[in-house]
């Protein structure tokens, strides 16, 4: 939060110009916004924005450092720039739907979808930026309310999360992916030549100190069952294309599931064929398993989430995705 205290230099000028000389790139619209969310502050009340300033008032900005930032302006070479936010590079969200109470995101490979240690820099901080940025969240609120993800992707794993907003948006969101009553689909490339859809069942025992699974077709201790179904889209001798729809949804379940059918993913570190990943690296540079989140089918929905009812998101496939199955198939 920014404080600015009114002196009799600023003084018998209304809030919106003061607004304007401050944040000189911001659009008119922005201040309006705050002002309405009650981010931007006139003696801690809320404003219009046409008030005449005093000597002694305050104007509070519940803004982002990095708003602040972008939208203000400096003295340099004879002309105004921007700007330049002294902070950590901010990677640029590719929101694939809003509303009050969530987000749909289609996260990066390489990111994760939560912090694993306290340094880390996760999918959530991105969110909190975003919000903070946009105004739909201030500094305050974080004191009694985070925003944070309703389903979770491996870290080289890209594709469609869902973050709440609210604690509405969040408990909402949570018990569909629990329940199972959305429907998951991912594409992949694999190893081998796959002609047939079909439907795998498995059971799926996970090795915590290594973070591996394995998957067996009988029952053990501690095995959790799994079923997966997979259907060909493109294929030739060496690889096919696949659409896989998570039916149930355990770590590491797609990955570790088609390769116990003679079927890894491309890529794949953990799981792979280590002579097809050195073969993709070289040719394509790919670093990290070919495994994208992009389709997402909500249920029928009343209340509150009726607008999401029935709807389907969506998530483009990367570039190097895209240039793999070009030069591939």
């Amino acid at each position: 939060m920014r404080e600015i205290k009114i002196s009799e230099t600023e003084a018998g000028q209304r809030l919106t110009k003061l607004l304007e000389k401050y944040m000189e790139a911001a659009p008119k619209s922005f201040f309006y916004k705050m002002l309405r969310k009650k981010n931007i502050t006139l003696n801690d009340k809320k404003a219009e924005g046409n008030e005449r300033l005093a000597p002694g008032d305050s104007v509070k900005l519940y803004l982002s450092e990095e708003t602040l930032l972008k939208f203000q302006r400096v003295e340099a070479d004879g002309e105004k720039v921007p700007v330049k936010a002294v902070k950590k590079e901010k990677t640029d969200l590719q929101v694939l739907y809003e509303n009050k109470h969530i987000l749909v995101i289609n996260k990066p490979a390489g990111m994760l979808s939560q912090k694993a240690r306290p340094e880390d820099v996760s999918l959530i901080e991105h969110i909190t930026e975003y919000l903070l940025d946009e105004g739909e969240l201030t500094k305050e609120q974080l004191t009694y309310f985070r925003p944070g993800i309703c389903n979770r992707l491996d870290r080289n794993t890209s594709g469609i999360i869902v973050a709440g907003k609210t604690l509405e948006g969040l408990q909402k969101m949570g018990e569909l992916f629990r329940e199972r009553t959305m429907d998951k689909y991912y594409y992949c490339v694999v190893k081998g030549q796959v002609e047939k859809k079909q439907r795998i069942e498995g059971w799926l025992t996970k090795n915590h100190s290594h973070n591996k699974v394995t998957i067996s077709q009988k029952k053990t201790e501690g095995a959790e069952y799994i079923k997966t179904e997979y259907e060909p889209l493109k294929w030739d001798e060496d690889f096919t294309l696949l659409k896989v729809k998570l039916i149930t949804g355990r770590s590491h379940q797609i990955r570790a599931h088609l390769e116990s059918i003679g079927h890894p993913i491309v890529g794949d570190g953990k799981y792979g064929d280590i002579y097809v990943n050195k073969y993709f690296k070289k040719t394509y540079q790919l670093k990290h398993q070919l495994l994208h989140a992009g389709e997402l089918h909500m249920p029928e929905l009343l209340g509150t989430f009726e607008e999401l009812s029935g709807r389907v998101f969506l998530a483009p496939l990367p570039d190097y995705f895209e240039e793999i199955i070009k030069g591939e198939f």
